[in-house]
């Protein structure tokens, strides 16, 4: 609940400070939070791990947006897209880099005991549960992938 109730003091503030791609970026996490709250079967209530997750779920959504936005020539929109996803960043803890993934993977991959790709699963399953909130789902496989391939 602390970081939803800093979520809305950013907001009062950014809108003080006349920081619009700030206000923007911290109304569309108080947004997600209100649709997560009162959708159905949502909870009322949201642990700060809930609120990482949407963020993040944001994050992603600005930067595919800012590559669709360079693709078609709209460098200025794709900025604004990227400035916002900056914003949502520093409410997220820090991204593990590809190295410190693969050094978190090696070991995943001894303490269960994987030997060929086949056993990607079993590594997935415990390195996202692991790795929550510190690593991209996408970086992650690749990793799993090459770390198996190795094998």
């Amino acid at each position: 609940m602390a970081l939803e109730q800093q979520i809305q003091k950013d907001i009062m503030a950014a809108m003080k400070a006349h920081d619009y791609v700030r206000t923007n970026a911290v109304r569309a996490i108080k947004s997600a939070i209100l649709l997560a709250k009162t959708s159905e079967g949502g909870k009322k209530e949201l642990e700060d791990a809930d609120v990482v997750k949407l963020i993040q779920k944001l994050i992603k959504q600005r930067k595919e947006a800012a590559e669709q936005y360079i693709a078609a020539g709209r460098q200025e929109l794709a900025d604004n897209e990227m400035a916002e996803s900056a914003v949502l960043e520093e409410y997220v803890p820090r991204q593990l880099t590809p190295e410190e993934i693969e050094v978190r993977v090696a070991d995943i991959i001894a303490r269960v005991g994987a030997a060929a790709p086949s056993d990607m699963g079993k590594v997935m399953g415990v390195a996202t549960k692991e790795l929550a909130g510190l690593a991209d789902g996408r970086t992650l496989s690749t990793i799993v992938r090459q770390l198996l391939a190795k094998q």
